[in-house]
């Protein structure tokens, strides 16, 4: 009995020590990322300052010259994405939503590892929820004609792209380089689905019911196909170095499925437009709705055009390199 209280006492004084050896790490890591975050934050300033003059430089200098400024304006935007990747792993402020979401927490992950598994966990999550929400809308379409389980449909939308918003959210704040359309289209959709969950039961939500179904139920179907389509290109692109690992199966829905998508998102806007013109029509939220939907089809489909018009050029450049 007293040799295993004498072997309980010395692990619980190893233990002890080695608390407090991490404690002190853990200060030094901080402190570390501290004085790693504020020399960031001045360099990005200098080359700020750096940028401005050389741009009013560029206004009245030569040919010679003009290239050489190229030169340095370019070196300038590699420095800016290698501090970009450098912040990837610093604690930093969260945005206004995750701010308003989640309050002033640090949702920084420190390691590659930790990085990824969350960034392979939402990808999953993702879907997931798009196979449930595909069998959720066959169910409302086919099988159950009632308001509540719509109700349960359209409350599942809201909470998933509001979910999908926190996570990348994060996943932004971690390095992920999500940006421009694909960023907002979640937002959109979000506010979307809450419209839709508001909109009370009467003549014109009938009309509109099955068609939305139908579209929600084409629209997972294609995420689905998409996701895997995806999947594989990031797969052969980040093993050939040439992709980031937090890059994401998100964005753009290409080929004539992703295109008929895009349209059909018109022609809801246009259905939802001529409903709102009925003079049965007293709810707010088929012209809400009818706005929404014009204002992913635009989103989207400017955006194709923006995506396709930079691969042309990119073909052009390499034509020319190649010449």
């Amino acid at each position: 009995m007293y040799y295993t209280l004498y072997c309980e006492i010395k692990w619980t004084m190893h233990f002890t020590e080695s608390h407090k050896i991490y404690r002190q790490k853990l200060e030094e890591l901080t402190n570390l990322q501290a004085t790693c975050s504020n020399a960031i934050s001045k360099q990005r300033k200098c080359l700020k300052d750096l940028g401005y003059s050389l741009n009013k430089c560029a206004k009245t200098c030569d040919a010679k010259d003009l290239k050489l400024i190229t030169d340095i304006q370019t070196q300038v935007k590699d420095k800016e994405n290698v501090f970009f990747d450098m912040e990837a792993y610093l604690p930093k402020k969260n945005g206004l939503y995750l701010n308003l979401v989640l309050g002033n927490v640090n949702v920084t992950l420190l390691s590659n590892q930790a990085k990824f598994a969350y960034k392979d966990e939402y990808e999953k999550f993702k879907l997931y929820m798009t196979i449930i929400l595909m069998f959720g809308a066959i169910t409302c379409l086919f099988f159950l004609n009632c308001r509540v389980t719509d109700e349960i449909f359209n409350f599942l939308l809201v909470w998933y792209y509001c979910t999908l918003t926190i996570r990348e959210s994060i996943l932004m704040s971690n390095g992920s380089r999500i940006k421009g359309w694909w960023v907002s289209h979640h937002y959109v959709s979000t506010f979307l689905s809450g419209v839709m969950l508001t909109w009370p039961e009467g003549p014109m939500y009938q009309k509109f019911r099955s068609q939305f179904l139908a579209f929600s139920i084409y629209q997972s179907f294609v995420q689905f196909l998409q996701y895997y389509y995806q999947s594989g290109c990031l797969y052969r692109l980040r093993a050939l170095g040439e992709r980031n690992q937090l890059d994401l199966t998100v964005g753009e829905l290409f080929g004539p499925g992703g295109h008929l998508l895009h349209f059909w998102q018109l022609y809801n806007s246009v259905t939802l437009f001529h409903l709102a013109g009925h003079e049965d029509c007293k709810e707010w939220q088929v012209f809400m709705l009818a706005l929404t939907f014009l204002v992913l089809f635009l989103g989207n489909f400017l955006t194709t055009l923006k995506v396709v018009h930079q691969k042309i050029q990119k073909n052009k450049e390499k034509v020319q390199k190649t010449d």
